[in-house]
């Protein structure tokens, strides 16, 4: 396991940008297509297909001449799509497959901190195996894969499909629910098993073109291996939607049912202390230029040096402070280089990275509209 994991972690972010690459050239050529004429060849991304001529519009096919073949574009971007959200989601949560397919719309929740007011954005992670029911704090990267997710499945009334899953694990159906992982069908909407979405990750690892240094094969990624290599837990927004209340208790029953196989330790009322800590940790999340997104319960592992820190999440009213840094770092570069402080070049450098990597997230966001994610509100206690 150690060897698999020292031979994934260096590729995941080619991992990453391929599956990201793909999801946006499968999007465009299927836009492409539905703005062309049955018979009209169209160009994008250095491809030329011709859209085919169908007796009906539900698919949309185009012919690759390069190729040979006919193409259901639709069927590419939907594949391509779920890759990319499976291979995001599973990297900044580290959660198993069967956790990932039963996270809902319900599994987004706010808590709002009594002492300054702050919503806490967190997505709740139903125990799997020897697991723990767990409270993820969401990251403004998380944030953003699960508002385009919701984007893609909602209805037009801004409600996600209530759509039966199949718990293979517990061998029963549960009622219908607004699982994030589902799938349109002409005819109907599926929740995505787990056997598809390996399907899919697969299919996506084959165009990465990454090899395994053991056998030369296509490097093969499992689900699990994300759990294994996850760096960072990372935050969503809030908003409001209304389901029909026996879509909510449900959700509460099978929460309860779960939780009643677990160890009633884990579930015990905090004590004063526990919960004034716990509030705590929340409390101290500010830093000068943006938030620490740091796990309750986990130390600092950058000795408070959080311009380096991925987990250091900045703000975007800050960047001209940021700014600043990376010019006056910049400057102590060049001067470091200049008197021969080799040592220290090195360590400005990470810094720099740092900074840099700070104002291309918040470049990032600001091209991002907000998305109203819809969160539905549950009501709950310590």
């Amino acid at each position: 396991m150690d060897a698999r994991t020292r031979e994934r972690l260096p590729v995941l972010p080619v991992l990453v940008r391929t599956v990201d690459q793909r999801r946006k050239g499968a999007s465009a050529l299927l836009q492409a297509a539905r703005q062309a004429l049955p018979g009209q060849a169209f160009t994008v991304g250095g491809q030329t297909l011709t859209r085919s001529i169908t007796k009906t519009a539900a698919k949309i096919w185009a012919d690759d001449p390069a190729a040979g073949k006919r193409r259901g574009l639709g069927h590419e971007d939907d594949h391509a799509f779920w890759a990319w959200a499976a291979v995001e989601v599973l990297r900044l949560t580290g959660c198993r497959v069967e956790e990932l397919l039963e996270i809902s719309h319900h599994s987004l929740i706010q808590y709002r901190l009594p002492a300054t007011g702050e919503i806490v954005p967190l997505l709740r992670i139903v125990p799997s195996k020897t697991d723990e029911e767990r409270l993820l704090v969401v990251s403004p990267e998380l944030a953003d894969v699960l508002s385009t997710v919701i984007r893609r499945i909602r209805e037009s009334d801004g409600t996600v499909p209530l759509v039966p899953v199949y718990d293979r694990y517990e061998c029963v159906w549960r009622p219908p629910s607004p699982v994030l992982f589902q799938r349109r069908f002409p005819s109907e909407i599926r929740a995505i098993s787990d056997s598809s979405l390996w399907t899919m990750l697969n299919s996506a690892l084959v165009h990465t073109g990454l090899k395994d240094p053991v056998d030369g094969q296509p490097l093969h990624y499992s689900p699990h291996d994300f759990r294994r290599i996850h760096r960072d837990i990372n935050v969503t927004m809030g908003y409001k939607a209304v389901y029909p209340d026996e879509a909510i208790q449900a959700h509460l029953a099978f929460l309860a049912r779960r939780r009643s196989l677990r160890p009633g330790e884990e579930y015990r009322v905090p004590t004063d202390e526990e919960w004034e800590e716990f509030l705590g940790h929340f409390e101290l999340r500010k830093v000068a230029t943006g938030t620490c997104g740091r796990a309750f319960g986990t130390p600092c592992v950058h000795e408070h040096s959080c311009l380096r820190c991925s987990m250091r999440w900045p703000d975007p009213a800050q960047r001209s402070r940021i700014t600043e840094i990376r010019d006056n770092l910049i400057a102590r570069i060049t001067e470091a280089e200049h008197e021969g402080w080799l040592g220290e070049v090195e360590g400005l450098k990470v810094s720099l990275a740092g900074a840099e990597d700070k104002l291309a997230q918040i470049d990032q966001r600001s091209r991002t509209d907000p998305v109203d994610l819809g969160i539905p509100t549950v009501n709950g206690t310590r």
